[in-house]
């Protein structure tokens, strides 16, 4: 079973790579960026944390491998995010609120709504993170490479 989310989490990764047009020499990496993501988060579910926090952690890894790999392969840091992130998306989760608010099932639906809410919060939150502490890294070099 966990090989297998490893292996549809790096094609969902690299398919929405193609998706969004990603240079075909990025797709690989693209894969592998949300399947480590995954893997991060399956780990920490497995463990019995609660899905928003290992979304965030699992995102805060998408956005570090993304960084790295943008410096590496001198490609857009966006092209890795955006692919990386998708297997985190709660995309079934929102997809069953809305079919209990159809079915007139309002407390599942809130329920559920508010969780893919809050995973989605988490996802952002995550990259957010991730952005500041690259930052803050930056602007420490370049102090100490301005004072030196």
């Amino acid at each position: 079973m966990f090989f297998e989310q490893l292996i549809t989490s790096f094609f969902a990764a690299s398919g929405f790579g193609i998706i969004f047009s990603a240079p075909k020499r990025s797709l690989i990496q693209c894969g592998v960026v949300g399947m480590l993501g995954w893997i991060v988060y399956i780990i920490l579910v497995d463990i019995e944390v609660d899905a928003v926090p290992a979304t965030v952690a699992a995102s805060v890894v998408v956005a570090v491998l993304s960084q790295l790999c943008a410096k590496w392969f001198k490609t857009p840091i966006i092209i890795f995010n955006v692919s990386g992130i998708i297997p985190l998306v709660p995309g079934g989760l929102a997809y069953d609120a809305m079919r209990n608010f159809v079915e007139n099932n309002y407390d599942v639906a809130l329920q559920l709504a508010a969780k893919a809410l809050l995973i989605s919060g988490a996802i952002a939150l995550g990259l957010v993170f991730s952005e500041i502490i690259n930052q803050v890294i930056r602007k420490a070099k370049w102090k100490k490479k301005t004072h030196a």
